[in-house]
């Protein structure tokens, strides 16, 4: 391709709301375009890192065994209300109406319509396994998109799903898919580490997530640097570490605190350590129960745990409903005489004595507070791990870190499979539901993260495999190059490499920082000296290597670059 006659939009300033290096660098590079907010257009550079993503996908997955098929993602409501998932997707899910006032959604995820398809077409044991694959648009209407496309409302997901008659069957569909997506991330050039995870909205038992360490990542994970624990924040779980078990008040009271309602100003307001107030969250479940959660106060509540418990999405009641509820403000209400339907504890206040509680009155609190004055109906593991707790399996400090998400999958049984019929007859002729997995790849998130780990301040820094171009001949007198560059270029792309040529009638300089700035791994510079000398100059974006080769030397330094990169 010529430079010349392509459509690649490079800027020289960051665009104003863009805040993280993905989406600076993929708008300033001229791959993507802001439509609205969370959607952008694919210019012709992303759609050529995007299909070269996709191609490395495909090859993976065929080996597998998988199949690729193409579902709608305008799908009918009746078989999100069947899962109940019409209800729990909530405001994330886009709903609209056809002219006769059908309801129809906007496909979030496919386990659904994919049950569907397996439940017409799978009846016999004879007929599993089997493994279905799309790359699809999926729609979320995220609450506040942000990040360029770490997170948006319209994204390209490649769904797979696996059909099987065994449990031992599912395992081994499991294990193909974990392979297949480490070869992936491998292939595309992101190192990964595999978390364990929320199965949230999906259900299921098992869960995994692939991530990618980068500072601008939303998700956390937690890891033991000793013994190589690692899981999601989300499903963490830890030994409480520097416990404070027994306060200064000898008594229980209720002390008059005026003003102050936060764990800090409380703690600070009475002389005691955060760890020896127990903070008390009044959370509301979709079958309209009050549950008031109680946690240390130097400790957040993993609403993720919360749910899993329930079998459904808590939500934080508001001050309106709390005030109706306690006739005090949030951050004074106590589990002492709480006009509540349960009251869950976290394990952390196990060891806790002569603690402070709110007073349910407002300016109020109560000290010397034991876990025998609190009717608590259960303990259970609600917080999240903090830096530094200690790990269950060998007793390390953990560490936090922040990364993003690149791929997730799920043993997901027969939750589908039982809700919407799928069944098959076995071997002694009963019929059983389908045992099922989900397993999801962004591909949109593996362009970007790549730019995330992958840059400088001069641009993006692709690899070799899904870079836009491999190659990018540089002229710097396009006018006395021109034969020459013009011989070169159909002399690389006839080798089988993705080149573009720069024929473009500017100044060297804006040349060399647009390829920078795009990120090609390879920039072969000719200039009237050089091919009077008979070499040409080779430029490596990943290490800033220059040097020059002779002009029949160039496809074996070419093929040894590749190689590397």
């Amino acid at each position: 391709m010529r430079w010349s006659q392509s459509f690649i939009p490079t800027r020289k300033e960051n665009p104003r709301e863009a805040e993280i290096a993905s989406h600076k660098y993929l708008v300033r590079g001229g791959f993507i375009e802001q439509h609205a907010s969370g959607v952008y257009a694919f210019l012709p550079l992303a759609r050529k890192v995007i299909l070269k993503i996709e191609n490395i996908i495909r090859e993976e997955m065929n080996k597998i065994g998988a199949q690729e098929v193409l579902l709608p993602a305008l799908t009918n409501s009746d078989v999100w209300k069947d899962t109940g998932r019409w209800e729990s997707f909530g405001n994330d899910m886009f709903r609209l109406k056809d002219r006769w006032e059908r309801e129809l959604a906007l496909a979030p995820t496919h386990e659904e319509i994919m049950t569907l398809l397996a439940k017409e077409h799978l009846k016999s044991y004879r007929d599993l396994p089997q493994i279905w694959y799309q790359i699809q648009t999926k729609f979320r209407d995220e609450p506040r998109p942000r990040g360029g496309l770490l997170r948006v409302r319209e994204f390209a997901m490649k769904d797979s799903y696996s059909f099987d008659a065994t449990w031992e069957g599912l395992d081994e569909s499991y294990q193909k898919h974990k392979n297949a997506y480490l070869n992936i991330f491998s292939r595309t050039g992101l190192q990964v580490s595999v978390v364990k995870a929320s199965s949230g909205l999906m259900g299921g038992s098992d869960s995994e997530e692939f991530m990618v360490l980068s500072k601008s990542g939303e998700d956390r994970i937690v890891y033991c640097p000793k013994c190589g624990y690692s899981a999601n924040i989300e499903v963490a779980e830890a030994r409480v570490g520097n416990p404070f078990v027994q306060s200064k008040f000898t008594k229980k009271e209720k002390v008059h605190t005026p003003g102050v309602r936060t764990v800090k100003e409380v703690a600070e307001f009475l002389g005691i350590e955060p760890s020896l107030i127990v903070k008390s969250l009044l959370y509301r479940t979709q079958d309209k129960r009050d549950i008031l959660v109680l946690i240390r106060g130097d400790y957040e509540v993993s609403e993720a745990k919360l749910s899993k418990i329930y079998g459904q999405e808590l939500q934080l009641s508001s001050r309106e409903y709390i005030l109706k509820k306690f006739n005090a403000e949030p951050g004074f209400i106590g589990p002492i005489d709480a006009p509540v339907d349960e009251i869950i504890a976290d394990e952390s206040i196990r060891n806790l004595s002569r603690f402070v509680v709110g007073g349910n009155r407002n300016d109020y609190h109560i000290v010397g507070v034991n876990l025998d004055d609190i009717k608590i109906n259960r303990f259970a593991d609600l917080r999240e791990v903090r830096e530094g707790d200690i790990c269950l399996k060998c007793g390390g400090g953990l560490s936090l870190e922040n990364a993003i998400e690149v791929g997730h999958i799920f043993k997901l049984g027969t939750k589908y499979s039982a809700s919407l019929g799928a069944m098959f007859t076995d071997q002694n002729g009963e019929k059983k539901p389908i045992i099922m997995g989900s397993y999801g790849i962004g591909v949109g998130r593996i362009m970007a993260a790549n730019v995330e780990v992958n840059h400088d301040d001069k641009g993006i820094i692709w690899p070799f495999s899904i870079a836009p171009y491999e190659v990018d001949i540089i002229e710097i007198d396009h006018k006395k190059t021109e034969d020459f560059a013009f011989k070169l270029y159909k002399e690389l792309k006839s080798k089988g490499y993705d080149v573009i040529w720069d024929d473009r009638d500017i100044g060297a300089g804006a040349k060399f920082k647009d390829a920078e700035l795009v990120g090609i791994p390879i920039s072969v510079v000719v200039s009237p000296k050089k091919i009077k000398d008979g070499t040409l100059e080779v430029q490596v974006r990943k290490t800033g290597k220059q040097f020059d080769v002779r002009e029949e030397e160039l496809l074996s330094q070419l093929k040894n670059l590749k190689k590397e990169l």
